[in-house]
């Protein structure tokens, strides 16, 4: 069973090209059907402006967040009709607060979300509060791409594990691209003694998936540095993984946005393409 609805979230067309790029990469690579989901967000906040303003000013911003959705769908659709692909474009507006329920209701029917890293100079003002809707309300495993996804790619991946559920839901969303890689490492950091794979960390998970037909082995690393995503990031560099498989917000969104973890720092600064589940 592969990917076989793809869906990707555009708000700026231009500062989102690479991401719909390799969205069109990804349905070609699975023969799917690629859901292009093109959004006009109201930023403003109509309750702060005087008295007798606020109905005009809000119908106002409503207009522009319209407009900039039906200009950003007739980009996309012109893109795409130059692509051997199966696609379908849709757009919609909603103000910030909106954004989450309209995004998480497509991501709850596509196999996966492919989106551009959600931090940084080229990320977009929503991308942040996307990827979380495609986590949390969409329950979709998310692929989070940090530039253009180029082939080849797959061919040597590298799961993070740390025998959470998270990790558990993002390796059985992750099966069709690792029955395909040549290789698989899975990469436990510093596992503690008294978790429940005790002296064998990794090794169920590792029969699971040579069952499957992955080409699986173990490594078992030493926590050498702060942030489990240095760790994870250098390793990936030294097999030479064109991937991560990892889970996502073992800790709460609010814990992470205010003292960091695992997910934001890589979500930052990962130089491959990560598949995210939980």
């Amino acid at each position: 069973m592969g990917y076989k609805t793809i869906l990707t979230v555009l708000t700026d067309f231009e500062r989102q090209q690479q991401q719909l790029d390799s969205a069109i990469a990804m349905t070609r690579r699975e023969d799917g059907h690629l859901d292009v989901f093109c959004m006009g967000v109201d930023h403003t906040q109509s309750g702060y402006y005087y008295a007798g303003a606020s109905a005009y000013v809000f119908q106002e911003s409503i207009d522009k967040a319209m407009a900039a959705a039906g200009a950003l769908e007739e980009k996309v659709r012109e893109r795409l009709h130059a692509e051997d692909i199966r696609w379908s474009v849709d757009s919609a507006v909603a103000q910030v607060g909106g954004l989450s329920t309209l995004v998480g209701m497509r991501a709850r029917y596509s196999d996966l979300v492919v989106l551009n890293r959600p931090y940084g100079d080229h990320a977009t003002p929503d991308a942040e509060a996307a990827t979380e809707a495609a986590l949390f309300e969409g329950a979709a495993p998310i692929l989070i791409v940090p530039g253009e996804l180029k082939e080849p790619f797959g061919k040597k991946i590298l799961i993070a594990w740390n025998q959470s559920n998270e990790a558990m839901a993002a390796v059985r969303r992750a099966l069709p691209l690792l029955t395909a890689a040549e290789s698989v490492e899975i990469t436990v950091v510093d596992p503690s003694p008294n978790g429940p794979e005790r002296s064998d960390p990794g090794g169920a998970l590792g029969q699971m998936l040579t069952r499957h037909g992955v080409k699986a082995e173990i490594s078992v690393l030493a926590r050498t540095q702060p942030l489990i995503s240095d760790i994870l990031n250098r390793r990936a560099t030294e097999i030479g993984a064109d991937m991560v498989v990892m889970g996502a917000y073992g800790h709460s969104r609010f814990r992470q946005a205010i003292l960091g973890g695992a997910t934001r720092n890589m979500l930052e600064k990962a130089q491959v393409p990560v598949l995210m589940a939980r």
